[in-house]
């Protein structure tokens, strides 16, 4: 969590850790007070006590968290205040970008609080918060707090790389199967369409099986993460890499091709990190 002032139980009731965040952005502090139970995730009101900001018409630029992340998909809420006197001329607008991309768009923050959030954002390495000021306003844009987070299910997780295949497969190809959401693998009993895990506190994709599915739409490279993977069904057989794959059925209509593992590792020739195709 980034704060400017550290803060935990009993002034966050689900303790989660708000550690201090420091840089050269100048620190404002809030003028007025918030009511926690106003946001969906009841941040501490500790949280909007200070802000960093920056001059007016400049962006507001913050490095954080001050370590890289591993690639993967997190969740991310921001929170803001105008740190003034609560008056109609108390708000300031601004676009808000993660990595250069744009997060929110037109962000009115006023002296009552507002956060941001999104679900599934993806973050790897060093990760930059820029605040861009619309034209106009007469102040800098303000920055009270942030989370970023990943939620795991209890008794375990599927392995970061395969939850990574995963996700991307499901982005790039057209109408894949509804319950394509959340985790793969878990909860135990209840993966993916398609998908079969193995068991253990890590669990891995051992056989993925899109056989008469209709899909369509390109292979993303991350495939290659599904390194345990060990049956694949109704996908092509040239584009893995998968160090475990031993058994795989292409089916297409009424052909049906199978391929063993010493076909796999010869003769099939280089082939581009994406791969277009009819499932």
């Amino acid at each position: 969590m980034l704060f400017i002032c550290g803060a935990s139980f009993p002034d966050d009731k689900f303790n989660r850790m708000w550690q201090p965040h420091k840089d050269q952005n100048p620190v404002v502090e809030s003028q007025s007070n918030v009511t926690s139970s106003d946001f969906w995730n009841l941040p501490p009101v500790k949280a909007f006590n200070t802000g960093v900001t920056t001059s007016r018409g400049k962006t507001l630029e913050i490095q954080w968290p001050s370590m890289p992340l591993p690639s993967t998909y997190y969740y991310i809420c921001l929170y803001f205040q105008d740190n003034r006197q609560p008056s109609p001329y108390s708000w300031r607008a601004f676009d808000v970008f993660i990595n250069g991309h744009l997060f929110f768009s037109n962000l009115n923050v006023t002296s009552k609080g507002v956060s941001v959030y999104a679900a599934q954002w993806p973050l790897f390495g060093q990760t930059k918060i820029s605040l861009t000021p619309a034209v106009g306003v007469p102040v800098g844009p303000v920055l009270n707090a942030g989370e970023i987070y990943q939620i795991l299910p209890l008794g375990g997780r599927t392995h970061t790389r395969d939850i990574i295949a995963m996700e991307d497969l499901a982005r790039s190809i057209n109408n894949p199967p509804p319950d394509w959401n959340g985790d793969p693998c878990l909860p135990k009993g209840n993966s993916w369409t398609g998908v079969t895990c193995s068991n253990g506190f890590h669990a891995r994709v051992l056989t993925l099986n899109l056989t008469n599915a209709g899909l369509s739409g390109i292979l993303p490279p991350t495939l290659d993460n599904l390194s345990a993977l060990a049956h694949l069904y109704g996908m092509p057989p040239f584009y893995f890499k998968c160090p475990e794959l031993f058994l795989l059925f292409v089916v297409s209509n009424l052909i049906v091709v199978s391929i063993c593992e010493h076909l796999l590792t010869g003769g099939l020739g280089e082939t581009n990190s994406q791969a277009s195709s009819q499932i």
